[in-house]
């Protein structure tokens, strides 16, 4: 007899009311047989001879169920197949309710008892490690193995003639698995499910793969469905493990930021690894150095990232940036303490004594608490032999227990974040030294001078590569005259400051000698070539930066300037009409062997010059030549100062997420009147000196400034006396009245004069270390038709 399944309804009496196709097979008996006589005559241990069609009923059948016997017979059960064969059936009873909750019957299943007992293949189909089942069309259990039985938590005989979804429940997975079996069904084709949640007979989730096909009678005919299930439950995790270590290879140390990373390691926890995790980091991690740690003394850390799950995960009982002590049997110092990963639960008392202490966030009225917290498992932090904190998960509402394969993950992550943490932590520390001395090199108070009114910006980089070498100067020149220097060097961090550093005081010692801006570029290229040459291993930061040098003088309103390889000045006219001073860039310092050309311009008074790095102005995906007319319109725009001019071309030339430093230098030209600056031609005489001498007094006089007129006479007879003895004419002096009275002497020749020490029966060689005594500066400078000495003293206070 082949192994066929059979179902019949019993109404409430026992009698027969349903025959199903597969009962006449089991039986031999039809539906016109069996239907209106009592269940336990047909399924009894010793049924009667079945009656032909129209056969009178024999005195021996009882037409109703005898008292006191069961209705409906269950279990393991032998009937007389009409052939008169023994039949032995496996039955099933499933109750059928009627309005009220009464009992309306019964739905039985039956299918022959071929077991383990009686069958190899019956003992391999229920010793099986695979959960195997088979259901009828309507998805009712008609034969379940022991695994499988196991999976649904309960014995065949309860599961058998129930539903699957009543029996699996109805989470995402089942009801998957009941659609696929209706696909099964319906098409006639096997099916695969992969599944994860929880089993019916576990609190723990577990996952599963499932294979699904059509069972068919020996006519072909659909009758049921067949599933065998495989937990892979430890092979999802694994999988899931691995995926976390792909996942956290691109989510962690995104940024060189120690609480971003922090932020990082919990955003990859929860939900799916934690209910709830926090990272606590000790408070040197983030401004100083490593103090030793005591194993027997409480630990101190500061809260920087923690996330929960949702509602009934736990929340934080330690604000962001707090503080919080750790008593030694806390599994968070006891990780920092060993420096491994710690694993706790519910039930051990250091465990349940802690999280005693720590308490529950209150909640408001009516909200009720949240599941208690079963596990915890703390890791340390631990980088390059050193300790930087802990990284905590907990689980309250997620049931499984963290165990050993999950210490093992959280180690490996915290490992990974641990290091991270240390390169964010050692960046900051660089970043901050460099800024230090980059802001030591930078000019704090801008130097007195008339010639322009200047405003400046400095933006160091965010960017991971480090603060950058970018630079500015304001350096006043004789003569009124001003220097602005824009310079920047290539990489970033401590060796490119140093390096601004050494160019800076190299531009500014250049500029003392009074150099016309091509010829100090030159001396700056000589310089870093020098140095270039000088290192055995050829890595000199200098080479390639670059570097702009202008000169402002209020009294010509002219402007000279040269570049290193470095972008044109922006010159903002009176009339609001604003362009880029046509320069020749030249190369970049160290290349060598090229000149540098300056071009020089007039410039009206009120004018703004901006010197900027090209921070401002060059990116990745930026087109330098739309960059530059942002920055024309932006200066364009009416502000009320040179400040706010700043912060205009910072907001509309800049980009949001700049990746180099920005150095930005405004200033406002200035000219000096008429009534303050007067010159006299002196002829090639020693009898004009006199003259001369008179001349200055008398100007003085007009110019209010009597009481400066002796040591200015002095000044002025010993600087024309020399450019008459030593120099060549045209000869001419020049006095400016500023901030100071200063006298200029020029002539034609290149000699430049220098300090001697006179002896005692010299006759002259005293004429310089006199003005030098009686003057606050002097100097000379050199020009492309000769040369110019001058001397500078202080105005009397009004």
């Amino acid at each position: 007899m082949d192994d066929a399944s059979a179902a019949l309804v019993v109404d409430a009496r026992g009698i027969v009311t349903g025959w199903s196709e597969g009962a006449r097979t089991l039986t031999g008996l039809s539906a016109d047989e069996a239907v209106g006589r009592p269940v336990r005559v047909l399924l009894a241990d010793e049924p009667t001879e079945a009656r032909k069609p129209g056969e009178p009923r024999q005195p021996q059948e009882p037409e109703e169920t005898p008292p006191g016997a069961p209705l409906v017979p269950t279990g393991i059960v032998t009937v007389r197949h009409r052939d008169g064969s023994r039949v032995t059936l496996r039955l099933a009873v499933c109750p059928v309710r009627g309005p009220g909750d009464t009992d309306a019957g019964y739905v039985i299943t039956a299918r022959p008892a071929v077991t383990a007992e009686t069958s190899l293949a019956g003992r391999a189909f229920q010793q099986s490690s695979l959960a195997i089942s088979v259901l009828d069309t309507a998805h009712r259990f008609i034969r379940l193995n022991d695994a499988a039985c196991a999976a649904m938590g309960g014995t065949e005989e309860t599961l058998l003639g129930h539903g699957f979804l009543d029996t699996a429940g109805r989470s995402e997975g089942t009801r998957g698995i009941d659609r696929h079996m209706r696909q099964v069904a319906e098409t006639g084709r096997s099916l695969r499910d992969e599944s994860f949640g929880q089993a019916a007979s576990d609190l723990h989730r577990h996952a599963w793969n499932v294979e699904m096909w059509p069972v068919r009678d020996a006519e072909g005919r659909l009758v049921g469905t067949a599933l065998a299930g495989l937990d892979s439950s430890e092979q999802h995790r694994a999988r899931r493990r691995l995926a976390l270590l792909n996942e956290a290879a691109a989510a962690l140390g995104t940024t060189l930021d120690v609480v971003r990373t922090a932020e990082e390691l919990v955003e990859l926890l929860v939900p799916d690894f934690a209910d709830f995790a926090c990272v606590d980091l000790l408070d040197w991690v983030l401004d100083a150095e490593a103090p030793p740690l005591r194993s027997d003394a409480d630990v101190v850390m500061r809260r920087v990232a923690h996330d929960s799950a949702g509602p009934r995960a736990p929340e934080t009982v330690v604000p962001l940036g707090r503080t919080d002590v750790y008593p030694p049997y806390s599994p968070p110092a006891r990780a920092l303490r060993d420096g491994r990963a710690v694993l706790a639960g519910a039930g051990e008392p250091d465990f349940d004594r802690w999280t005693g202490e720590r308490g529950t966030p209150s909640l408001p009225t009516g909200v009720p608490p949240p599941p208690a917290i079963h596990s915890e498992l703390a890791v340390p932090l631990r980088a390059r032999g050193t300790t930087l904190g802990v990284a905590v998960a907990v689980r309250n509402v997620h049931p499984d227990g963290y165990g050993v394969d999950d210490a093992v993950l959280a180690e490996e992550l915290a490992s990974r974040t641990a290091v991270c943490v240390d390169n964010a932590r050692r960046f900051a520390r660089e970043r901050a030294t460099a800024l230090t001395l980059q802001h030591s090199l930078l000019p704090k108070v801008l130097p007195g001078q008339a010639a322009v009114e200047v405003a400046h910006r400095y933006l160091p980089s965010a960017s991971a590569a480090g603060i950058g070498g970018d630079w500015f100067d304001i350096i006043p020149l004789s003569g009124t005259r001003v220097a602005l220097v824009v310079g920047d060097v290539v990489g970033h961090g401590i060796p490119s400051t140093a390096t601004m550093g050494r160019l800076c005081t190299a531009v500014r010692t250049l500029a003392d000698v009074d150099l016309p801006p091509d010829e100090l570029l030159t001396h700056l290229d000589d310089l870093v070539t020098h140095l270039a040459a000088e290192d055995p291993d050829g890595d000199v930061a200098e080479l390639g930066a670059t570097c702009l040098y202008a000169v402002y003088d209020p009294v010509s309103r002219r402007l000279a300037v040269a570049a290193a390889g470095h972008p044109a000045p922006a010159l903002l006219l009176p009339d609001g009409t604003c362009r880029l001073v046509p320069v020749n860039a030249g190369p970049p310092l160290g290349v060598g062997g090229l000149p540098f050309e300056a071009t020089e311009l007039d410039v009206p008074q009120g004018s703004v010059v901006a010197l900027y790095t090209d921070g401002l102005v060059e990116g990745r995906d930026r087109d330098i030549d739309h960059a530059t007319r942002e920055l024309c319109r932006a200066l364009a725009v009416p502000v009320q100062s040179l400040d706010d001019l700043c912060d205009v071309v910072l907001k509309q030339v800049l980009p949001e997420e700049p990746g180099d430093d920005v150095a930005l230098l405004l200033a406002r030209t200035r000219a000096l009147g008429a009534g303050q600056v007067a010159t006299r031609d002196v002829p090639k005489d020693a009898e004009a000196v006199a003259a001369v001498r008179q001349w200055a007094v008398d100007l003085l006089a007009a110019w209010g400034l009597d009481e400066v007129a002796f040591v200015t006479e002095l000044v002025v007879s010993e600087l024309v006396t020399n450019a008459i003895r030593y120099g060549e004419p045209p000869i001419q002096l020049r006095l400016i009245r500023d901030r100071t009275l200063i006298c200029e002497v020029s002539d034609t020749s290149s000699t430049s004069p220098h300090l001697r020490r006179a002896h005692a029966f010299d006759e002259g060689g005293r004429g310089l270390l006199l003005v030098a005594q009686l003057t606050q500066r002097w100097g000379s400078r050199q020009a492309d038709g000769g040369k110019t000495i001058w001397a500078e003293q202080p105005l009397p206070p009004r």
